[in-house]
């Protein structure tokens, strides 16, 4: 497991980057590159859960951690969905359990810093290293229009 951290400046205030991260509205576009039809079903709020799916049949199920509006979201990761249902990691993902995933806004003269760290298996890191950094630009673009 390696700790990677990826991050981009955004000129934007953080309220209107906070809103392009967790809005329905914007969720799927600029989930889009590393997770094609991306929806998070959630409220959003503290402590609740979160279901990540970018079909009907799967996906994966996370925990609000920790959230502090406009700057601070962290999802624990818990299990995957299979079938339509909800359970722990099979054999093959294991590794994924209980991994974090942390969202970082931090606002300096107008212009808004997005740190993103996640905690991802070594096996995973070529595809997040490519797809991550184009998901991380989609929200550049959408909170600068």
């Amino acid at each position: 497991m390696k700790k990677t951290r990826f991050s981009t400046t955004i000129e934007a205030p953080k309220e209107k980057v906070w809103r392009v991260l967790w809005d329905d509205s914007t969720y799927g576009a600029w989930t889009e590159p590393s997770s094609p039809g991306s929806r998070a079903i959630t409220d959003w709020q503290e402590g609740s859960k979160v279901v990540f799916t970018a079909s009907e049949e799967g996906g994966m199920y996370s925990v609000i951690e920790k959230k502090i509006p406009n700057e601070f979201m962290s999802f624990r990761h818990l299990g995957e969905i299979k079938d339509g249902r909800e359970q722990l990691w099979d054999a093959q993902h294991q590794d994924w359990s209980e991994t974090l995933e942390n969202y970082t806004l931090t606002e300096s003269d107008g212009a808004t810093t997005l740190l993103v760290e996640m905690d991802i298996p070594e096996e995973h890191q070529p595809y997040f290293a490519e797809a991550f950094p184009q998901a991380l630009a989609k929200v550049k673009e959408l909170a600068e229009q």
